[in-house]
This record gives structure tokens, sequence and C-alpha cells, in this order.
């Protein structure tokens, strides 16, 4: 593959312009689409997104959910229910004013998030507390007017998620539920697809419209920029009150219901994927979600192209259940072709050749580690499933270390300016994550243009001194970073 194909630059020395190349040339998306912000999906990011939506409706039907799919669409009138939300998105609200050539009679969102379309409904279901709990999710897309610069799975006018939504009775079950959404998160987002990340609880002036309190993952990226990642919200009784959700308790009381919200983006996960995982060849896969598995390369000459062609079906067919492609295409040489699948990121390459035929073997190269290894057909299936797993564990290992030499601590905000520059997380003593210390977070946005994320809520820390920046005792250890 000729250099102006592949990949040019590396991706720790200018990550913007390898993230932009691997989506391109990756074949991933194609953003020539003519309105500003939307993107076509190619086959390689759908399938694998696919996989992605598969793991986490699989996790979250385990605990208990079940899908539905609601209208697209939704009444301004909604939105008007509960004041502090829709102040929150009114600016990035989309809408529909026209049907042909006829004015609506009540303009209507693309849905920018489904609590305003699916809380009139639950409003109408739910009667008593038999009703309870009451745990629903859809897969969907939604639409936001970003109006800051848009990227490819980062930041986009429409993009691809998962909400769910859910009701209880009591305070307990609700906020037991956001410790649900958490592990979750933990156990599809880390487990499954390698990404580490720090679980915080918003600052009271970052949280989700409407929200008592709101908990997200945060990654670093290669340039150390910080990207959230699943939230889940502790709504309490704000959208029960203002969509009148309420049930008849076992004394025959009526009481407004409890809410929580939960919100994987699987577009911004796959971007950690394509961010986290890949090196300066391009894409690598985690095993378990991977569009092709295993790429077979035949390598003949014309007079023996029907015997290694012949084995390789051979291989493929003890490959069952697997998501396996023979590349047996006759214009493009063996080495281009190794080249396009590890841009492309299939974790694992099988070569046969006359030699492979000969011995009844399979030379097999690993993605992640660039390196081959000659082993008997034999009992191939096995040898392969074993090696994918071990890929995605290295993955997650690689990750996770980069994630933990990205975290610094600071005393001051000299000290916080200097590791700031470095990327990723700066660990400070802060007086608070409540409303009294957003002045404080003000400043650092002001002279650092970075962020308070808030406090990690996946280890227990105490303070210790003063606030970075008002000088008064800490309350509260909490993490700052520049994000997208």
């Amino acid at each position: 593959m000729k250099n102006e194909l592949g990949i040019t630059v590396k991706k720790m020395e200018n990550f913007s312009k390898w993230y932009d190349q691997v989506v391109t040339k990756a074949e991933l998306a194609d953003l020539r689409y003519n309105v500003k912000g939307f993107l076509v999906h190619k086959p390689l990011a759908v399938s694998a997104m696919k996989k992605m939506y598969y793991y986490f409706e699989r996790e979250l039907e385990k605990r208990g959910h079940k899908p539905v799919w609601f209208p697209a669409v939704i009444p301004e009138s909604n939105f008007k229910k509960e004041a502090e939300h829709v102040a929150g998105f009114i600016p990035e609200v989309m809408w529909i004013t026209h049907a042909g050539s006829k004015k609506l009679s009540e303009r209507v969102a693309l849905r920018p998030t489904s609590e305003t379309a699916m809380y009139t409904m639950y409003a109408k279901w739910i009667r008593s507390w038999r009703d309870l709990p009451l745990k629903l999710y859809q897969s969907c897309q939604v639409w936001r007017y970003e109006t800051k610069a848009t990227r490819p799975f980062i930041r986009g006018r429409e993009f691809y998620w998962i909400e769910a939504h859910d009701v209880f009775a009591t305070r307990n079950e609700a906020e037991k539920q956001v410790i649900e959404d958490m592990k979750t998160t933990k156990a599809v987002m880390h487990e499954i697809f390698g990404i580490p990340f720090f679980q915080f609880q918003r600052p009271e002036w970052d949280k989700f419209p409407g929200a008592v309190h709101t908990y997200a993952a945060d990654i670093i990226m290669p340039d150390g920029k910080i990207l959230q990642q699943p939230s889940t919200h502790m709504l309490g009784q704000n959208f029960s009150k203002a969509f009148n959700i309420k049930f008849k308790n076992k004394n025959g009381q009526e009481e407004y219901a409890w809410q929580t919200c939960y919100g994987p983006a699987i577009w911004r996960i796959f971007a950690a994927i394509i961010a986290i995982h890949g090196d300066d060849k391009g894409l690598i896969f985690p095993w378990e979600i991977a569009p092709i598995q295993v790429v077979i390369i035949p390598i003949y000459k014309s007079q023996n192209k029907d015997l290694v062609l012949k084995r390789c079906v051979e291989i493929k067919d003890k490959l069952k259940g697997l998501e396996v492609y023979i590349d047996d295409r006759d214009e493009y040489t063996a080495g281009w072709k190794f080249n396009e699948w590890e841009m492309k990121g299939v974790p694992i390459r099988l070569e046969i050749g006359m030699k492979e035929v000969e011995t009844n073997t399979v030379t097999i190269f690993r993605r992640d580690e660039g390196r081959k290894i000659n082993v008997s057909d034999a009992n191939i299936s096995e040898y392969v499933e074993k090696v994918g797993k071990e890929l995605s564990a290295n993955l997650k290992r690689r990750a996770e270390s980069f994630m933990s030499n990205m975290v610094r601590s600071a005393k001051n905000l000299k000290e916080v300016r200097e590791a700031l520059k470095k990327g990723g997380f700066v660990r400070v003593n802060f007086c608070s994550i409540d409303e009294d210390g957003r002045a404080c977070a003000e400043k650092i946005k002001a002279s650092l243009h970075a962020d308070v994320r808030g406090k990690r809520i996946d280890v227990d820390e105490k303070p210790e001194g003063n606030c970075v920046v008002c000088g008064r005792k800490a309350k509260v250890v909490v993490y700052i970073g520049k994000s997208y």
C-alpha cells in the first residue's frame, strides 16, 4: 500500500490528524454529506456499533430493563412541563414547523433526549405500586444543534445511543438504580470494550438539566483531553411532579414516583475505541466487537492457486461462529492486503500459502503485537479464540496503563497550570461541588480553560488542606481537565 493510502502521521504526535485519517481511510464514515454536522456511517463502523449495542442491551435486559421504541418527534408543549430541563435543551433543539406547505399548529422537535416524550406516557401507564418498578430503554438516534465544531463520533448533530428511563416507588430504589447503571458501564465499556474511566459526581453547576445529581464516566483521549462517556442521572421527583407521574402506595395513598435515566452513547464510545486502542497503523478492534475477527490471506502462484484457496475455505469452515473473510482479490498483492486489514483493525490475520498447505499449518498474525507465529491447523478454532481474547485483554491493559499515567496532583494554581500542559486529569483539593464552589470553578475556566469534572465516586478520597483557588478549607477532592 502506498504511503498516501495509509496512515501518514503518528498518533501521539498529531492525534487530531491521525484520528481524521483513520475515520476516512479505514472507511468508517464519509463526511461529505451536504448537511453540516451529519455524516454517512459506512459498513465497518455500523457493524462494530451493532455489536456494541448488543452488549449494552444484553446487560440492560439482564438487569431487568425491557426495550421500547418511542416516536422521534416531541411536541413543544411536552418540553414546557419541566422548566429547568427545557431551559437546558431549547438552544440545541431542531424544530419541525411544516408538513409539506402547511404550517403545523404546534411545532415538534426532533428528540434531543426522550424524557419529555416518555414521561408523558408514563403518567398514563403508572397507577399503582404494582406497576413499579418500570425499567425501559430504547436504542435510537437523537438530534442536537451543536454550535461547537463537530467531529465524527465525538460531537455531531445526529448521534446514536441508548437511553434507559426508570421509575420507582422509593428514593432508595432510585439511588440503587444509579449505582446499577454505573456497574453496567463498567461491565460493558471497561470489561468488554477495554476502555477505562473514572466515575464522577458532577458539580451542581454541571448536572443534567432537571436532575438532582448527575454521575458520569470520563475517559482520557490520546491528546490528553477528556471525553464524557455514559452518564446516569438521579432525577428525584422533579420530572414526576412536572409530568404528574403518581401511584397509589400499598396504603392507598397517592405519591409521586422517583426516577432515574441513563445514557450510554454508542457513538462516543466508538470514538474512544478508535482513539485509545488504535496505533500508528490505524484501528485495532477488540475481539468481541470486530466486524471482521479473522481475515484469511491466500498467498499463491497461478499453478497452485486452487490448492491454496481450497485450504483457505477449509480453514474458514473450521472457524464457524466467527466473523471470517477470505480476501481472494487478484488485483491486490498480499502485502497490500496486509496493510489494508491492519489499518482496518482486524484482530487476527491468517496467512496460507503452499508452505502451510504442505505442512498442515497456518501462519497467524496478531494485530496488537505485530508478530507472526506458525501453528498446526488441527485445533485452529480453539487457538484463534484464545488469541482473540488475549488480544482484548492486552488492549485493556494498555489502556489502563495509559490512563493511570495521565493523572497528576497539584497543590496550587501554578502547579495546576503546569500539569494541564501535559494533558489528562489534575487532582486537587477544592472547596465544594455544591453551588458555593461555582465561583472557584469559573475562575479555573476563565484562567486555565479547564473544567472541574467532579469528585470520584469509585474511590473514597479525603481532602487535605485548602482549596487551590479560594484558600478556604477543602471539603472535597476534584479532578480538573480540558475537554472537547
